[in-house]
């Protein structure tokens, strides 16, 4: 049997509420007239039926047809406190006015309006509290029959109630609370909401213990909203988990609302809080808008799509080379049921016809340019196809974005700071160019063309947790390249947040001498790989150096021990943003970029490496200092430079 429509069910509440308006009239007239006792009867004919219209204009302003029966709570119960007694108090001035005009005595009288006070709060709130006691033991039955799986709530009181109610309203079938453990000492021995309290964390293991001698082994842990954060507390808790073989969850929000028990992700351990983001002002910027994703389908572009999607977009395109990558990142965002109307297109920034029909057909009004080759190694040995993607599929996307009036976010990287390989060199060069197209046509009002950085991601393809999780599946051992090599990390969720907080910065109109083109976000302390890589070991409930080796293989060509977020000509410019700031770049020389656009490209087509390496090292010049050694020596670059321009092959070896 269904369940009613959302619309018959407001209509039963409705027509409930106001059935209880006359009701309660009535019963405050019999209990306190007897019987046979002379009454107004010609005044309650019409009095009855208007007044009762009035009660359901007043328990709508006071939003009693909103709230859920099955939640009623506190609120609740003042919403409808304050609905009686407006309707008792307007009740008794009725009665004055009617005695003021000239009739010998009350309709009603002080004693009536006062039980009908009473008596509407309890006709009003006491089906709403019988409902959800119903509910709940319901929920508790269903639990018991079913047999489902026990489960372990952690969290302080408040916040395991939050789970327990989760639980009980929309989990009921498929888990059932056992006891919750606090770190509060004035929880232990309570009860929640009939759960009881069995202990802090630090008596994990013996509740688990003692749940198996019992017959009802522990399945899961259900870690509360506020309670699973970055810690010791929390790493040994998922560390004992995991070595009694118990899963982890914690309670999450869902953006469409509900809530949902998502997995413990290692990532969601490692390191500092993440930064809160003015998700209402994301909201108002991205609402309603047109938005473009290049690379729409790798880890960064996918969640600024789902992102967008969330906030509010009108429409949504999203472009990639990658088929499966643009098939599942659709597949997921159909499956939100979201408003943006989605648009997904298979093609290359390199191809600039391509991407100029796309934009002239979509006109985006903020494009998102994530499309980039990223991985250093592999930048070291195929520059040239960093060199067509990172910087001139870049132009192309700035290009097209420009011509059709549309704002840009170029996602970079911090490895664009004082670069020392081909990923850091090709990634400052797209920050340049969209730096030189913003000033071109930097007036008032005009959308922005910015670029955003930050560093390595938690997660992302490629990204060094992944790598570790898979050495430590396999029992190891775990490499790190350098025993002092440090980074900064953030999670994807916040790198988006804070990519799209820089957009509505920029496009908030911040300009004039402090006018900066360069986002940064804010990544609190970096972290050293070594200890990233045994804080994931213990977390996996292994020792390291005992269970699980820890080899270093040495740095590879590119990689620096210290990533670094500005460089010495960068002016630090705080924007009032939380988690992001911004940095005043060197101008850059339209004649100047077009000549080396030119040559690098040039030289990417024919594969000489030496002259693209001079061309970056003359266009960045920390570049050149950093590989001066590395790289090979340049001769004759007036007549290099002179065939490209013909078209001629060069004619140096290939360097990799």
């Amino acid at each position: 049997m269904q369940d009613p429509s959302p619309r018959a069910k407001r209509l039963a509440v409705i027509v409930h509420d106001l059935w209880t308006t006359p009701a309660a009239l009535g019963l405050s007239l019999f209990l306190s007239f007897p019987v046979g006792a002379p009454l107004q009867i010609d005044a309650l004919t019409w009095i009855v039926p208007c007044f009762t219209v009035y009660a359901g204009v007043v328990f709508r302003v006071f939003r009693l047809y909103e709230a859920k029966w099955r939640f009623a709570s506190l609120p609740d119960l003042f919403n409808i406190f304050r609905a009686a007694s407006v309707l008792a108090v307007t009740l008794l001035i009725l009665d004055l006015a009617i005695v003021a005009r000239g009739v010998d005595r009350f309709v009603f009288g002080e004693k009536v309006c006062f039980l009908y006070w009473i008596l509407q709060m309890v006709l009003l709130g006491g089906p709403r509290i019988a409902y959800r006691y119903w509910r709940y033991a319901e929920s508790r039955r269903v639990g018991r029959r079913e047999r489902a799986p026990a489960i372990l709530v952690l969290g302080r009181g408040t916040e395991a109630e939050i789970v327990l109610r989760s639980i009980e309203e929309g989990m009921r079938r498929r888990f059932a609370a056992r006891g919750v453990l606090s770190p509060r000492a004035s929880d232990r021995g309570a009860s929640i909401r009939g759960v009881p309290v069995l202990g802090g964390y630090d008596e994990l293991e013996r509740v688990v213990n003692e749940a198996t001698e019992e017959g009802s082994p522990i399945s899961r842990l259900v870690f509360a909203p506020s309670e699973f954060a970055s810690g010791a507390e929390s790493e040994r808790l998922v560390a004992t988990a995991r070595r009694l073989g118990i899963a982890l969850s914690r309670l999450q929000t869902v953006e469409f609302g509900g809530s949902l028990l998502a997995p413990v992700d290692v990532e969601d351990l490692l390191f500092r809080s993440t930064v809160e983001t003015d998700r209402p002002r994301l909201a108002k910027f991205v609402h309603g808008r047109r938005i473009a994703v290049t690379g729409g389908g790798g880890s960064i572009g996918s969640e600024i799509c789902a992102c967008v999607a969330a906030l509010g977009a009108a429409e949504l395109l999203i472009i990639d080379n990658s088929e499966p990558a643009l098939f599942s990142i659709s597949e997921k965002l159909a499956a939100l049921s979201a408003m943006t109307r989605l648009r997904a297109s298979v093609a290359d920034v390199r191809d600039a016809t391509r991407i100029v029909a796309l934009f002239d057909e979509f006109k985006p009004d903020l494009v998102f340019h994530a499309a980039a080759l990223k991985q250093l190694p592999q930048l070291e040995v195929d520059w040239a196809e960093g060199v067509k993607t990172n910087v001139l599929g870049s132009t192309n996307v700035i290009d097209a974005a420009a011509a059709v009036g549309a704002a840009l976010v170029v996602i970079s990287t911090d490895k664009a700071v004082d670069p020392v390989s081909v990923l850091g060199a090709t990634k400052r060069m797209s920050e340049m160019y969209a730096q030189l197209v913003d000033a071109e046509r930097a007036r008032p009002g005009a959308p922005r063309l910015i670029s955003v950085r930050f560093g390595n991601v938690l997660g992302s393809v490629g990204s060094v947790v992944p790598k570790f999780k898979a050495q430590i599946e396999r029992g190891g051992p775990v490499t790190v390249t350098h025993r002092e090599m440090v980074r900064y990390f953030m999670t994807v969720g916040e790198a988006v947040d804070l990519v799209i907080s820089a957009a509505a910065h920029a496009a908030s109109g911040f300009s004039g001498p402090t006018r900066a083109s360069v986002y940064v976000l804010k990544m609190g302390q970096p972290a050293r790989i070594l200890d990233l890589a045994e804080r994931m070991i213990r977390l996996a409930g292994y020792e390291p150096g005992v269970d699980i080796e820890i080899e270093f293989i040495g740095a590879r060509r590119g990689e620096r021990l210290n990533e670094i977020l500005f460089s010495t000509d960068e002016p630090v410019v705080e924007i009032g943003v939380e988690g992001v700031t911004a940095a005043q770049t060197p101008p850059v020389d339209r004649a100047a970029m077009t000549r080396w656009l030119a040559e690098l490209s040039g030289a990417a087509q024919t594969g000489d490496r030496p002259t693209a390496e001079h061309i970056l090292a003359e266009a960045i010049p920390s570049y050149g200092r950093a590989r001066q050694r590395a790289a090979a020596p340049v001769t004759d670059l007036a007549a290099r430079r002179e065939r490209l321009r013909a078209g001629e092959n060069a004619t140096a070896p290939r360097e990799q």
